[in-house]
């Protein structure tokens, strides 16, 4: 009984600990990009007011700098805004003329999709490459592989995406170049279930190139990072054992050494998350493609500060969320690294 009190002490410990780590880093995060932003050159005012701010006495200007709670001093202004957030009111974006929550509701899902799916493909393509490698390593194929890889993740991803685009939509012409679906399926999707199936086949052929350009510059890094575990598990002793019981290779790698490093492939994917996520931004300006990534360059470029601000908090939690769920997901599938936590508390 007293053993059961400790470890559910312990996992409440733990969980403090994580969420204070977590309000901590969004707090720095929060932090930084409020006051880089606003130090930065340029006139929010022209982003809200658009040309018509250049008519403006002073006296006018001073009000719409009061009205958008611009004129205090910034650590007023900072102190403000995260009281607002703190209630859910994240503020007006300056561009589009309403609460930033509803613009990033509108595409949010487009970025998620489009993240989702890359993410997907990469560590499926990635596991079975990192297979086929260690099953011919040293062979001509794997060299040759080995090669390939490292010249197409050397490609930049918006390199990747211009040539795709030059070759699939501008010479072939069989894949969208831009947008993340064709103008005016959405209004026919909602009149029947065709139409809904026609819109869900238009956004995969809008997803295949931003996904084709983010696998092609993204897809060897998470190989060769499994590769080279893979390898170091099959040449442990316990890999000759199971040789000499008569088990098959297929058998040794598919249920023991992968299965011995599971821990490690979930780690490689929380720290590849970032990268992929910076990958999926850049696609998203190449190919117009209206998510977080567009919409955060957008909020920078036109100095829509709230909007900036959500943008950078969603991929901060995003990113963050994302390690401490797979330090949890790999202590429990390796006891070692819970009892090294324990020691840690």
């Amino acid at each position: 009984m007293d053993e059961r009190r400790m470890k559910r002490r312990e996992t409440i410990k733990y969980i403090v600990k994580k969420l204070g780590q977590l309000m901590l880093s969004l707090l720095v995060l929060s932090l930084l990009v409020f006051f880089i932003s606003r130090l930065a050159p340029g006139d929010p005012l022209r982003a809200y007011y658009g040309e018509s701010v250049e008519r403006m006495s002073q006296h006018q200007l001073a009000e719409a700098e009061e009205r958008l709670g611009l004129n205090a001093p910034l650590i007023t202004q900072y102190i403000n805004w995260i009281s607002r957030a703190l209630c859910g009111d994240f503020g007006i974006s300056y561009q589009y003329k309403q609460p930033a929550v509803d613009v990033i509701r509108q595409v949010c899902g487009n970025t998620f999709a489009l993240t989702g799916v890359s993410f997907l493909l990469i560590f499926a393509l990635g596991l079975l490459l990192a297979v086929f490698c260690v099953k011919h390593e040293g062979r001509p194929v794997d060299r040759l592989i080995c090669k390939a890889g490292v010249a197409a993740s050397s490609i930049p991803e918006f390199f990747a995406a211009l040539i795709l685009i030059l070759i699939f939509a501008v010479n072939l012409n069989l894949l969208p170049q831009s947008g993340a679906n064709s103008v005016g399926i959405a209004a026919a999707a909602s009149e029947s279930w065709t139409g809904f199936l026609h819109l869900l086949w238009d956004r995969a052929l809008h997803l295949i190139l931003p996904v084709s350009a983010i696998v092609i510059s993204h897809l060897w890094y998470c190989a060769y990072l499994m590769r080279n575990k893979l390898s170091d598990e099959i040449s442990k002793e316990y890999v000759l054992l199971c040789k000499v019981k008569g088990l098959s290779e297929r058998q040794i790698i598919y249920k023991h050494c992968l299965k011995n490093i599971l821990p490690s492939i979930i780690s490689i994917m929380a720290i590849f998350l970032p990268h992929l996520l910076g990958g999926a931004y850049v696609v998203e300006l190449v190919f117009s493609y209206p998510g977080l990534g567009r919409l955060g360059v957008e909020s920078a470029q036109y100095h829509d500060y709230n909007m900036l601000m959500l943008v950078c908090l969603i991929t901060g939690v995003i990113v963050i969320i994302a390690n401490m769920a797979a330090q949890i997901i790999s202590e429990k599938l390796d006891p070692g690294m819970k009892a090294e936590r324990g020691r840690m508390l």
